[in-house]
């Protein structure tokens, strides 16, 4: 079910920003762009130790030192999302990334009202799927799923798969706790509707934007 807009249980931050959120703040966004930061991010400031001992991580789950292919690291975000009901991560990260890693809009549907066993996944996005569906329903993963996992996958990617689902799971808490009001240029969140009548496009995006951090 496409779940209802929400007003925001702890708002984001609102310019002007003191000069120490400013520089964290564009740390977390493009250099040279003319959008506003993230709500997340801005509302991750209200806390701001909090979300600087967070930023790491979520930089390096997305920034060039991961060990993960781009396209397997979104199928996993996006799924991880949409099991969450995480309409606001999935989203940002449907319209910032999906289309530059390469999911067509029917995997992006797939990866909110699809199975594993979808058409349109391809027998490897089809384990990664399975990984976020089994961890999802039972916080472990099947002696058969794990040696599919580790016939394609190292071990130094296998940890990070295994980060990579529960940092979004962080995320899609945090998200949804705090009820954080959706972007305006995200994409919409697939619906039932769409599934039984296939017609709906996958939705729109905004070109250029390239985040570098946890969102």
């Amino acid at each position: 079910m496409h779940p209802s807009p929400m007003s925001p249980r702890i708002p984001p931050l609102q310019p002007p920003y003191e000069p120490d959120i400013a520089a964290t703040l564009s740390k977390w966004m493009p250099p040279h762009g003319e959008w506003e930061p993230l709500k997340l991010f801005r509302t991750l400031m209200q806390h701001k130790e909090l979300s600087d001992r967070m930023r790491p991580l979520g930089a390096g789950l997305l920034g060039s030192h991961s060990s993960l292919d781009p396209r397997d690291r979104e199928i996993v975000i996006a799924r991880v999302c949409a099991r969450c009901g995480c309409v606001y991560e999935w989203g940002v990260h449907a319209v910032v990334y999906g289309t530059e890693v390469g999911l067509s809009p029917q995997q992006l549907r797939a990866s909110v009202l699809g199975t594993a066993q979808d058409p349109v996944w391809a027998e490897r996005d089809r384990l990664l799927v399975s990984l976020v569906d089994e961890l999802h329903e039972t916080s472990t993963l099947s002696d058969s799923l794990w040696e599919q996992l580790a016939a394609e996958w190292t071990t130094v990617q296998l940890l990070e798969l295994l980060i990579l689902v529960g940092w979004y799971h962080l995320i899609g808490f945090v998200i949804n706790g705090i009820q954080v009001e959706q972007e305006p240029w995200a994409m919409p969140f697939p619906s039932d509707e769409e599934k039984r009548h296939g017609t709906k496009e996958a939705g729109r995006g905004s070109e250029g934007l390239n985040l570098r951090s946890s969102g």
